[in-house]
């Protein structure tokens, strides 16, 4: 394992990630709203330190390989998450706890969406701005890993995309073309963020809003800037707008990309993933209306409008609401809970487990059953035309093993600390989905749950997003031999 080269990346890594403070520094100065202090400080923290890690091992080269790309993915998530917090720790107004910021400041880069904030409407325009600027960047780290990285770490079946995505991801390491596909897949990221802002200003939103809101629309975050969320705007234009993009940011990237580059949107129908995404929300976005309307909880109109749009919202593990979801009638907020477990598709901004995987399960369910009643039948599992490999069903299977495993031992922590079993259960959806928002005691916000609670749930946040196996790993034995 090349220790010096890791402490290397994550040394230019942050010095990186210092720049980015200085947009928020800017809102600040342009506002007036007296937070560019705060900002200044963490700048200088984080820049200090990236440079002290990077300084002394500035020389070394070599070659990443798989064990190296393990470490150096959890600690891109993990040391960000740590250094994004200053702001939040030093600025006054939130008055945070170091559990508290460290919180807010992962639950922004993971793009989970849950706060422990109340009175968005009152806070300085460059925090509100700061916290939906971390979910923009992590959304675009999001995509570089999930396109570029992990298939070739063969996480939980994700190396079925060595195979289907567009553009050089294909080498056995990491190597300079990553760079490639990270600066085509940034191309198509800042092209629907800027669409996006265009339409929401365009729709009535302020300029600072739409912008704020297109950053978190994209990554699939669910940051607002008002305590309301979407449903502050009461507009049903800004919620199709909404829906739209939380869809097209919900599909694999490297499908924009190789729509950008050929032009054409034929391929969005030939594959087999993005249908099946699209048929899944579509279909429960239908049964939700359907009861909302039938038991008399909205009008037609309204019930068909916030029916598609939580549908859609919590489906793709974005977050955003107009209206509060867990008070809906009967089975509805645990159903949208589950449909959070499938989230986005691989290699979008989503959580959850990924279309493809809950597809890969589906496919193999029905393959098995016909085999039951035809024993001697040869019956391939297909995606596409293509024969999918035994050992990629496999590892599918294995991620759906441990992600469930995870999740009851989670659960049981949170239990432990006092919350009860909704509360608890939701909360370990929410934020092992990167969805957001839950039910009981977190249904709005994660500010009365006591600080182990918190950590857990960060921890919890770091495990979904980094698809489990790539942060359990380091858990290992094995992985530290040599």
């Amino acid at each position: 394992m090349h220790i010096a080269l890791i402490f290397r990346i994550l040394g230019m890594l942050l010095m990186v990630f210092s720049l980015t403070l200085f947009t928020p520094i800017a809102v600040s100065l342009w506002y007036d709203d007296g937070a560019y202090p705060s900002f200044l400080l963490a700048f200088a923290i984080t820049v200090i330190s990236g440079a002290l890690m990077w300084m002394p091992v500035t020389k070394q080269k070599a070659d990443l390989r798989t064990r190296d790309g393990f470490l150096i993915t959890s600690l891109f998530w993990t040391v960000l998450g740590l250094f994004g917090a200053l702001p939040f720790i030093l600025s006054p107004n939130p008055e945070m706890t170091v559990s508290d910021a460290v919180f807010e400041s992962l639950s922004g880069l993971t793009t989970t969406g849950a706060t422990v904030i109340t009175g968005l409407d009152h806070l300085p325009k460059s925090i509100l701005f700061y916290r939906q600027q971390l979910q923009w960047l992590g959304g675009i780290g999001i995509i570089v890993i999930a396109v570029a990285i992990l298939p070739m770490l063969g996480i939980g079946g994700m190396q079925l995309y060595r195979a289907e995505t567009p553009g050089p991801v294909k080498d056995s390491k990491l190597t300079p073309r990553i760079a490639e596909t990270a600066k085509a897949l940034f191309l198509v990221y800042v092209l629907l963020t800027a669409t996006c802002a265009v339409a929401y200003w365009a729709a009535g939103m302020s300029a600072f809003d739409a912008i704020c809101h297109a950053f978190s629309t994209i990554a699939i975050g669910g940051f607002s800037t008002h305590d309301a969320s979407m449903g502050y705007f009461n507009s049903p234009a800004i919620m199709l707008i909404a829906c739209l993009y939380m869809m097209i940011a919900g599909i694999n990237f490297a499908l924009h990309f190789y729509a950008l580059r050929q032009s054409s949107f034929q391929h969005y129908g030939h594959d087999s993933e993005s249908r099946f995404f699209a048929y899944t929300i579509f279909g429960a976005a239908v049964i939700v209306a359907t009861y909302l309307i039938l038991s008399g909880s909205y009008s037609i109109d309204e019930g068909l409008l916030h029916g598609l749009f939580q549908t859609i919202s919590i489906a793709t593990t974005a977050g955003f609401a107009t209206t509060d979801f867990s008070a809906w009638p009967s089975f509805l907020p645990f159903m949208l809970l589950m449909l959070s477990f499938m989230g986005g598709c691989g290699g979008s901004t989503g959580g959850g487990m990924k279309a493809v995987r809950v597809m890969l399960m589906a496919k193999q369910g029905v393959r098995e059953l016909s085999q039951l009643v035809h024993p001697n039948a040869v019956i391939p599992l297909k995606v596409g035309n293509r024969r999918v490999e035994a050992k990629v069903v496999s590892a599918v299977w294995s991620f759906f093993a441990v992600y469930i495993f995870a999740f009851i031992v989670i659960l049981f922590s949170l239990m432990a600390t006092g919350l009860d079993y909704v509360t608890a259960f939701s909360a370990v959806v929410a934020s092992m989905n990167n969805l957001g928002p839950g039910l009981g005691e977190v249904a709005s916000n994660y500010g009365s749950i006591s600080a182990p609670a918190k950590w857990i749930l960060c921890f919890s946040m770091l495990l979904g997003r980094l698809e489990v196996f790539t942060l359990l790993v380091l858990f290992t034995p094995a992985f530290w031999r040599q």
